[in-house]
């Protein structure tokens, strides 16, 4: 949109008017006249006060009493009757990273720093998004072929050192350029100094107004071709301009009608503003709102004055919104700095702990794994932090960084140190696969398997060997294991008895859960309830069709009882776990599945530990604070049940070990 010319662009188009019907000067002047009310004579250049270029107008105008410190040092003035056409976007999304930096190179080598803002913004995001996808393949094909996290180490892409001195090349270039900018805004200043004093000089003027007026109009057209100016001048610039116009306005003695028009127009146009600055107050971004609002208050500028009694009313209106707006972006700032202040906080209490851990004397392999761990778990709560404040955050990156590397340095030196303690370990655990491998063919079940199940034990009492064969060795072992018991069970599902006594044995024990009678002594009938629990487990196998069956039976008349029993759940979950694994004592094959459920609840029992561990750190934390209270109460409720968890499965760990299914 083609902007008005402040205070005269109605009586320009009017005088451009009058100027095409008439056919020479005298005809011009009589429609000047016309217009204006008054003979020629009375419109004879007025001896009007000139003022100086810096002077203050005596009596501001409210409505160009801009809030000026509110607003930052960019001006926005639209050329007149030049479209701006705006190019499309390069896409860059399937250049290679290689060509990336050669397009990079080029832009900032030929163009200027104010064209090229959004192609380096998206080149820059392209090109180390390519960077970090490759740096996570490259660490997941090491990690895959047997490497540990500790010891990857960050491949440095030599285009990335390029990349980096032609940002650096690019910030030269910008200052440069901004110096010339600054120095052009000067020039500006200057230049619209010159046509101030030019426009003082057309009340002098004693040739027709029509050609006065249209001087006039050339005049403004230079004004508004010019650029920018100093931000500090901007206010005594726009001062000195308006009121010279106006003395302009009244020397030529306008028509009051066109005038009353133009004074319309511009109120219209500054309503709008209002408008558009009050809608601002719904932008959910206040930057977004501000960086507005600087291009409001520059088109407030260049509209000409409105009517004297709603000067005031509107430019009120106008400042309120400015008011309001200026007041969200600050109150946003603050509270950016105050989480960044606690962001701040909580980084330098996970710097001191990874440098707490650091002190401690660590004197085993076991030692140096679970602190290993606590390291990472306090680097992934180190990635949920957000920003600190710009001066610390790089510092304080650093420090953390440092820590971490200073860990895993200590962790590698004491595993170097340690390689032959490793050999020794592997040369033990060796000698347990040659053991389990002259047992894998056993018939002798029993023995067999309690052979076995030492050798395991055994095995995990020995500590860790060198990494590149740990997987290896450890799958020998499994599998002269598992080959045997998958034997045994192959070789017990393949017997065919009867086993019409057990079937009628564990009937009449149903019979008798269905008619228990509890009493009132719980515990009295709790000990009962495990005496028939101990003799239905000493019945053997049943037909196998009547295997399922029997057992749902049994389990559901016992789990009835003892929910009838006013025990802890804790109590009655171990209790139905030993019912569990007394029905599948009458399955050959649950050997193998009671096994991978104890390691199941081992694992858990670790995850558990570790999970309690890294809540008590976290209370540390949290204890700084003076509002942590219900959180220090929730993880303390947490760290309780896992506990709990911890001795339930404990208990069915032993009840495994003691059912003998595991063999």
């Amino acid at each position: 949109m083609t902007k008005l010319d402040p205070d005269a662009s109605v009586q320009d188009e009017q005088f451009a008017a009058n100027a095409d019907e008439t056919k020479d000067e005298a005809k011009v002047d009589q429609a000047v006249e016309k217009h204006a009310g008054t003979e020629q004579g009375e419109v004879e250049a007025p001896k009007a006060p000139v003022k100086k270029k810096k002077e203050k107008v005596q009596e501001p105008s409210s409505e160009n009493q801009i809030d000026q410190p509110q607003i930052i040092e960019e001006q926005s003035v639209d050329l007149p009757d030049i479209a701006k056409i705006e190019l499309p976007e390069v896409d860059y999304s399937g250049y290679s990273k290689t060509e990336l930096v050669e397009t990079l190179a080029l832009i900032i080598e030929n163009r200027a720093p104010a064209e090229i803002r959004g192609d380096i913004d998206r080149i820059k995001s392209l090109f180390y998004k390519k960077l970090r996808a490759e740096s996570e393949e490259r660490k997941t094909k090491f990690l895959e072929s047997g490497g540990k996290l500790e010891e990857y180490k960050i491949f440095v892409d030599p285009l990335d050192h390029r990349v980096k001195e032609l940002f650096d090349k690019y910030r030269e270039k910008k200052t440069d350029y901004s110096k010339i900018q600054e120095a052009e805004k000067y020039e500006n200043l200057k230049k619209k100094y010159d046509i101030i004093d030019k426009i003082k000089d057309l009340v002098n003027r004693e040739e027709s107004i029509n050609k006065t007026f249209h001087e006039f109009r050339e005049l403004q057209n230079e004004w508004h071709a010019l650029g920018v100016v100093p931000q500090s001048a901007l206010k005594d610039l726009w001062e000195n301009y308006h009121h010279n116009v106006e003395i302009f306005y009244d020397y030529i003695k306008i028509n009051k009608e066109l005038r009353d028009l133009d004074l319309k127009k511009n109120l219209e146009l500054k309503l709008r503003l209002c408008e558009k600055a009050e809608e601002l107050l719904l932008e959910p971004n206040p930057i977004n709102a501000f960086r507005l609002l600087q291009d409001f208050h520059n088109q407030w500028r260049e509209i000409g004055p409105v009517p004297s009694e709603t000067k005031n009313e509107i430019w009120e209106r106008f400042k309120e919104a400015t008011s309001k707006i200026n007041k969200r972006h600050h109150e946003y700032f603050e509270k950016q700095k105050d989480d960044q202040r606690k962001n701040l906080e909580a980084k330098m209490a996970l710097c001191e702990k990874v440098e707490e851990i650091n002190l401690q004397e660590l004197k085993n392999f076991r030692d140096f794994d679970d602190k290993a761990e606590e390291v990472v778990e306090l680097q992934k709560m180190w990635r949920t932090l957000g920003f600190a404040p710009k001066k610390q955050n790089n510092k304080v990156y650093q420090r953390f960084r440092e820590a971490c590397d200073a860990f895993f340095e200590k962790k590698r030196s004491f595993y170097a140190d340690n390689k032959e303690t490793q050999q020794t370990n592997l040369q033990m655990k060796t000698e347990l696969c040659i053991q389990a491998e002259s047992l894998q063919e056993s018939t002798d079940w029993k023995n067999a398997s309690d052979s076995l199940i030492k050798l395991q034990k055994e095995w995990r009492e020995v500590g860790p060997v060198p990494r590149k064969q740990s997987e290896k060795i450890w799958k020998r072992f499994r599998k002269a294991c598992d080959h045997f018991f998958n034997r045994k069970a192959e070789h017990f599902a393949s017997l065919d008895t009867s086993y019409e006594d057990n079937l009628k044995a564990k009937e009449a024990i149903i019979h008798e859960l269905e008619n228990f009678d509890s009493g009132n002594e719980v515990k009295a009938a709790f000990e009962r309830l495990k005496e028939i629990q101990r003799n239905w487990t000493e019945i053997g196998f049943v037909p196998f069709n009547m295997k399922e069956d029997i057992t749902n039976r049994y389990r559901i008349a016992l789990n009835k009882q003892f929910d009838k029993l006013k025990i802890g759940e804790d109590d009655k979950n171990i209790l139905k776990y030993r019912t569990k694994l007394d029905n599948l004592k009458a399955n050959p094959k649950a050997s193998r599945k009671v096994r991978n459920e104890r390691e199941k609840f081992f694992t858990k029992i670790k995850q558990l530990e570790s999970d309690i561990v890294l809540w008590e750190n976290n209370i540390g934390f949290f204890a700084k604070s003076s509002k942590a209270d219900n959180m220090i109460r929730e993880v303390e409720e947490k760290i309780e049940n896992a506990k709990k968890m911890i001795k339930i499965l404990e208990e069915k760990v032993k009840m495994i070990d003691q059912s003998g299914l595991d063999d």
